[in-house]
């Protein structure tokens, strides 16, 4: 039904890195085997999940024995002894990664944390779950059903890689902010209420915050891990360049602009744009005009 090896060159090539605003993974390899044996007892420093397409075996965790036949989706913990059990063989696919930590936001790092912990590792019985439906999704078919695009696949791994956090019954995560509505959306949808109201000089975070329907101190959380700038710091920024533009592009006196960019008084709009151009609006102006 799939094209074993083509799949996985494949993914290896194109998704051994995946990214988001407030994810990213290092997947250390995808795997395709259409007759898995038994292995040893082993463990690893990274999250290795697998899915069971065909036949049956055991999988061995901590001690505990959890049988596995078609459809069967489980989850090698970091640290934790385990290992593949069968004599007949199965068709296994597969995918090792750990979490880029720095790079990720608050939320996604709990949720794995929390993965790590979990008892509930094995799922039967899964071949119309989420995670299973997005894993044959990156197969390459033997039917001739068009493929994925290569350019997509990245973005459907990492799909794939979020969604074990429900599979394996993590709640955490979507409790304390909804994997629903992503840190990255709520920072889009931040960054575009900000940029269309500038001209309000109290444009705090709690209106930001009320008009998304999200605590302010979750909405400064996504400021400080996505873009490593406090909300009240963004904000004075996008004021400035908006200025800037305008003291380049229009004819506007400085006090109009002070108005339109919510400065409120032209003192504050100096010192600001000082403190973050090195010059003042004035100065500017005058040198950006000279320059052209």
């Amino acid at each position: 039904m799939y094209h074993w090896i083509e799949s996985e060159t494949r993914l290896n090539r194109q998704a051994a890195r995946v990214k988001s605003a407030d994810a990213a993974f290092t997947v250390h390899y995808w795997g395709m085997d259409p007759r898995h044996f038994s292995n040893a007892p082993h463990k690893h420093s990274y999250f290795e999940i697998c899915y069971v397409l065909g036949g049956e075996g055991a999988y061995l965790d901590d001690g505990t024995l959890y049988p596995l036949s078609k459809g069967s989706l489980f989850c090698s913990r970091p640290g934790i002894n385990h290992q593949i059990q069968s004599s007949t063989g199965m068709q296994l696919i597969y995918v090792a990664f750990e979490l880029d930590e720095s790079e990720c936001s608050e939320e996604i790092r709990a949720a794995f944390q929390t993965l790590g912990e979990s008892a509930d590792i094995c799922k039967n019985d899964g071949d119309n779950l989420p995670s299973a439906l997005l894993w044959r999704s990156l197969l390459t078919r033997t039917d001739q059903q068009p493929a994925i695009p290569e350019s997509s696949l990245p973005d459907l791994a990492r799909a794939l890689l979020l969604s074990f956090v429900p599979l394996f019954g993590v709640n955490t995560a979507s409790e304390r902010t909804p994997l629903h509505r992503s840190s990255a959306l709520l920072l889009k949808q931040a960054k575009l209420y900000i940029r269309d109201n500038l001209s309000d000089d109290d444009l705090s975070l709690g209106k930001v915050a009320a008009h998304l329907n999200v605590s302010s101190r979750h909405l400064s959380r996504i400021f400080s891990s996505n873009i490593y700038e406090s909300y009240s710091q963004y904000v004075r920024l996008q004021r400035v360049r908006q200025a800037a533009d305008l003291l380049i592009r229009s004819d506007q006196s400085i006090k109009a602009i002070a108005e339109v960019t919510g400065f409120g008084s032209v003192h504050y709009f100096t010192r600001t744009f000082r403190a973050l151009m090195n010059t003042t609006p004035a100065k500017f102006r005058e040198d950006s005009s000279a320059s052209r």
